[in-house]
This record gives structure tokens, sequence and C-alpha cells, in this order.
């Protein structure tokens, strides 16, 4: 197995020679490499259909690559196997879906606590911050408009768009993870909760720990972030 390459340490993801298709597609992306630092806010754009997607989903071991390799925090995850890509996952990356994900049946704080109930690294987080993780999970909540008992206690499929997407956003973030992964995550928010989730994610990150990975068809919002990549400029499709 490639060792992950120590040689820097500030990397948080380091991806290199990379090609992935769909089945028997042709291949969609093809990165010889792309680096980002820890603590990095990054915004990614591209057209609908470009790979953004995929890439967030090969960063976070959802799938694996044909080819190449993909380190996140000196940890070689595109060689994994699948339980300890889940694992790994667990434990270090919040991922706001596209499509959210949320369980239907159970409850707007019981979404908000899963990834606690998977990741003992992330509930001893999450408690740390408040008097428990259920505490930490209304704290963030509350930050998003969302902590009325009206809502608390409703099952995810009752919910409307915006409160579902709010609701992964919340998600992602409990027990801090070190690397948050954003799929379009405002694309269903009105302006103001627009600015309150924008202003939520950037609080929760810490500068000096969390590595920020955001992607949007929104480029008014690029300007926020500390780097913006097109992905045509590194994908050589």
């Amino acid at each position: 197995m490639k060792m992950p390459n120590k040689n820097n340490p500030d990397l948080a993801i380091d991806v290199s020679g990379l090609c992935f298709a769909w089945h028997s597609h042709e291949p969609l992306l093809e990165i010889d490499a792309l680096q980002i630092k820890r603590g990095a806010r990054i915004f990614i754009e591209g057209p609908s259909g470009s790979g953004k997607s995929t890439l967030l989903s090969l960063i976070a071991g959802v799938v694996t690559p044909q080819k190449g390799t993909i380190t996140i925090n000196d940890r070689l995850v595109s060689e994994l196997n699948g339980a300890d890509r889940d694992r790994f996952r667990a434990d270090h990356i919040g991922f706001i879906y596209q499509m959210f994900n949320l369980i239907p049946y159970l409850s707007v704080v019981e979404n908000v606590t899963l990834p606690c109930r998977f990741s003992l690294r992330r509930r001893e987080r999450a408690a740390a911050r408040s008097s428990s993780f259920e505490a930490e999970a209304m704290r963030l909540l509350k930050s998003l408009g969302l902590d009325s008992a009206s809502v608390i206690k409703k099952p995810a499929n009752e919910l409307s768009v915006g409160q579902q997407q709010r609701v992964a956003a919340a998600r992602a973030l409990i027990g801090a993870p070190e690397i948050i992964i954003a799929d379009e995550p405002t694309s269903s928010l009105d302006t103001d909760y627009r600015k309150a989730f924008i202003r939520l994610l950037f609080q929760e990150s810490d500068p000096k720990e969390t590595t920020l990975i955001f992607v949007s068809h929104d480029t008014t919002l690029a300007n926020l972030f500390d780097q913006t990549i097109r992905l045509a400029d590194i994908n050589k499709i």
C-alpha cells in the first residue's frame, strides 16, 4: 500500500493521479493533483454535470477512484475498505448532501445527533461544547431558526425543503469534524437563512483545524472564501 505523503503536514486533502468513471461510462474526472491546506475555506465552481458532486463523494470516501490516491489528514482513504472508510467519514467528515439524506422517520433532533451515535469521537466533542450532545444539537438548531417545539419533534419527511436543508447542515456540523463538505447547501434557502447558514458555517469552522469545501451555483458567495477552484481548470476530461 502506498503510504501518505508525510512531507506536507499542513495538507488536509491530497489528491494525486485520480481517474474516476461511473461503471462502464467514459471517465468523468481525471485530476493530476489537488492539494488543500488544513483550515482552508475552498469554493468549488463548475456547471451541472461537470463532476463536482462526484469529486466531493471521492474526497469523503463514499466512492473510490479507479486510479490514483486520496489522502485525508495523512490517512490514505482511497485504499481503505468500505467499512473503514465509513468509520473514518463518521469520525472526521461532516457532509451536507445535495439531497440532504435525512432519515425520514426520525425527528429533527434525532437526525442531527445521528453522527454522535456512530462516532464516539464526535459524541465526546459535541458533549464538550454543550452539556450533552443533544444540547449541542439544540444549540445548532437554534442558530438556524429550527428550535421551536413544533419543529424539533417532527419527523424529517414533514419538514419543508428549506428546513430539511438546515437540519442536514446541523447534522454535518455537530461534533466538530475536521473536514466539512457542503454540496449546494444554500440552494433551498431564502436570503435571510442563507446568510445565517453561512455565518454559522464559518463560526463552527475552526480557522486552524477545520477545512471547508463548499460547492454552489451561487457564485456571489465565492468572495467569502479563501480560494475558488474552477473544476474545469483541474479536470483534464
